[in-house]
């Protein structure tokens, strides 16, 4: 390999997302391809998923299924058993449906004389009206015939991954696969005992597609990018396949999960299976990797990167000091090799504001990278992902966007950024409008002042047509505490003038924050309770607080009135810490309650209702007005807002 050129295959490990390639390796590929290297990329998660999810995969999953003893069956087993010629009759057509690939297949879902219907098709029953009519009229009317057969369509796939999940593996999710193997895993211990079990059907398919790409690329280097704890299981079988078919291709370990839970790496079977762990942004290091690997760079000048020492066996991390390429000259994302036509877009929430995370195919772009706040208190300020903030000026961001449209032929943008700033997202609505470019997107931001009634509507004939931000524990005395730099009713002014400009607003809600009471919570859920009645927000979704070792909570926990429970010594992966609340509100039992709400506001259901009829047992009765959001929303400028 020295002194010739290196192919690097970037890939995009099981499980992520259905309806859309990850962003990681379409952006690492388009910085390679921009420095001359020969990069391509493989979505191996979406590959699985296809072939597990086709009429040869589900004849093996009977073949599993008929293997194992009638008495372990699952009811959901048997009635797949039951059912099989229907499943994998409908199969193929379905997943062409979803894939946007044949349409007119719908027709033959909503009759819901097609598909087999499992227990996922009883949450249907919630939504039935007194006259026995349509449960899905409310939703789609009588004119949504795809939205109505990819809901439909959604609960089937739904049923078969519950069939996978009982039958073949229990760790099977759509999203999280065995992510319990990995998330703060203190130990390797779990993984390697997995990595060690004979194969499944899951992991033998994972096998046989890994070993097909390799055979296609032929690379020297294989790029592992793993965002969360749910692709860690998967990203090692991979690389353990790799090895024990050509242990002379170097493989890399990077992403998300690695930046937050391996920083303080000590184990050495990592690397068994991988040969570099890199943190960070990853342009850098994989320059310095791509030099070291030609014999021009030693490996003592390698950057923020885990190697196993030859000599003694163990960990070290190498960080020669060299600045990180600048933001401007990462290059444009690009997904050539991923196959554009072939994601699902599903729709398993019926909220329009919800279903953008899984229901089409959207182009993701960073618009900057960090985040210009970065003083939450619950948050990883700490580290390089939050706190190094650099933006590309707006002509850079429109002619990435011009270059990814004429690539893909898709103009739905999904700007993946921690908190896109307001001062860069007008300057790139002016320059979309002055270019004349018609785009559609969404993207998450802070809920703050700077987003003026005018700025909202200015975003909006951008294009935008929704955003999320977080609005967290929807209490001022707790907002302060963590620093978010917002009170409830600022959020409630911003969040109105998103809507009256038509845009969708989501909102990131949190409970169990350190010092939070059962009347913050049952206050705060009145809170979320006003912004839907009120039309300020139209989805949200509530997030059990986890402290963890990068935060100012985890950092310092004297200051937020907690004390951190002790570690374990940790080797592997190292986030989140158990903590002591004097407060000792359980928690568990409330976030049921506020989820239960929460789906119900989302549906347009409950409104009316005391908030307190959401909770088990006795609540408190709430302290805000009823008419707090209003009163706020009527406040002119200059006046004082309304008092509690």
């Amino acid at each position: 390999m020295l002194g010739q050129s290196i192919r690097v295959l970037s890939v995009i490990p099981p499980m992520t997302q259905l309806n859309t390639p990850y962003p990681s390796t379409a952006y690492l590929t388009g910085f390679l391809r921009s420095r001359g290297v020969d990069a391509v990329q493989e979505d191996l998660a979406l590959a699985l998923v296809l072939e597990l999810f086709s009429p040869d995969g589900l004849s093996a999953i009977r073949e599993r299924i008929e293997a194992m003893p009638a008495r372990k069956r699952s009811h959901r087993v048997s009635a797949f058993l039951d059912q099989f010629d229907r499943y994998r009759m409908t199969i193929a057509p379905t997943v062409a449906f979803l894939q946007g690939r044949d349409s007119t297949v719908g027709h033959r879902i909503c009759g819901r004389n097609f598909l087999p219907e499992g227990q996922r098709f009883e949450s249907l029953d919630v939504y039935i009206d007194e006259d026995g009519g349509d449960p899905l009229a409310w939703a789609f009317g009588a004119l949504g015939m795809q939205d109505r057969a990819r809901h439909l369509a959604t609960l089937y796939l739904n049923d078969i991954a519950d069939v996978l999940r009982d039958a073949v593996d229990p760790r099977f999710e759509f999203v999280r696969y065995a992510e319990s193997l990995a998330q703060s895993q203190p130990t390797f211990d779990p993984l390697a005992s997995a990595l060690a079990a004979p194969l499944n059907l899951v992991d033998s398919t994972l096998r046989e597609l890994t070993l097909q790409a390799v055979a296609r690329h032929s690379p020297d280097l294989v790029l592992v990018s793993v965002p969360f704890p749910g692709a860690v299981y998967a990203a090692f079988r991979i690389a353990q396949t790799i090895k024990a078919h050509n242990p002379s291709i170097k493989i890399a370990l990077g992403g998300g999960f690695v930046n937050t839970e391996l920083r303080e790496l000590a184990e050495p079977r990592v690397f068994d299976h991988f040969d570099y762990v890199m943190l960070d942004a990853g342009e850098r290091p994989l320059l310095a990797l791509l030099e070291h690997l030609q014999g021009k760079r030693s490996q003592q000048r390698l950057v923020r990167t885990f190697v196993r020492s030859a000599e003694t066996s163990e960990v070290r991390y190498i960080n020669f000091a060299e600045l990180d390429v600048p933001f401007g000259e990462v290059g444009t994302p690009t997904w050539d090799g991923l196959p554009l036509d072939r994601y699902l877009s599903l729709l398993d929430m019926l909220n329009p504001m919800h279903r953008l995370w899984s229901d089409g195919r959207w182009n993701k772009l960073t618009v900057a990278h960090g985040c210009y706040w970065k003083k939450c208190s619950f948050c990883d300020i700490s580290l390089d992902y939050i706190s190094r903030y650099e933006a590309a000026s707006a002509a850079t961001l429109v002619d990435r966007i011009e270059a990814i449209v004429a690539e893909t032929g898709q103009t739905g943008f999904h700007f993946v950024d921690e908190a896109a700033p307001p001062k860069v997202l007008k300057a790139l609505a002016e320059e979309l409008l002055r270019r004349k470019v018609s785009i559609s997107w969404w993207g998450n931001i802070r809920f703050e002042k700077s987003f003026t009634p005018d700025l909202c509507q200015l975003l909006a004939d951008s294009g935008c047509i929704a955003i999320s931000g977080g609005l967290e524990v929807a209490s001022d005395r707790l907002l302060k505490l963590m620093k978010k730099g917002v009170s409830v009713e600022q959020v409630a002014r911003v969040t109105s003038g998103f809507t009256e400009a038509g845009i969708l607003v989501h909102a990131y809600l949190m409970y169990g924050f350190p010092t939070q009471t059962v009347q913050d919570t049952v206050d705060a859920l009145e809170y979320v309770r006003q912004l839907f009645d009120t039309g300020c927000i139209q989805s949200g979704f509530f997030h059990r607080f986890a402290c963890t070792v990068h935060s100012p909570v985890g950092k310092n926990p004297e200051e937020y009135g907690v004390s951190l429970e002790p570690l374990p010594p940790v080797t592997f992966a190292k986030n989140d810490v158990g903590f002591i609340d004097p407060t000792g509100v359980d928690h568990d039992a409330l976030g049921d309650a506020l989820n239960k709400a929460l789906y119900n506001y989302m549906h347009g259901i409950g409104l009316e209702e005391d908030v307190r009829s959401w909770f088990y047992g006795r609540a408190p009765r709430t302290k805000v007005p009823r008419d707090f959001i209003a009163r706020a929303l009527s406040a002119r400028p200059g006046v004082d807002a309304p008092h509690r």
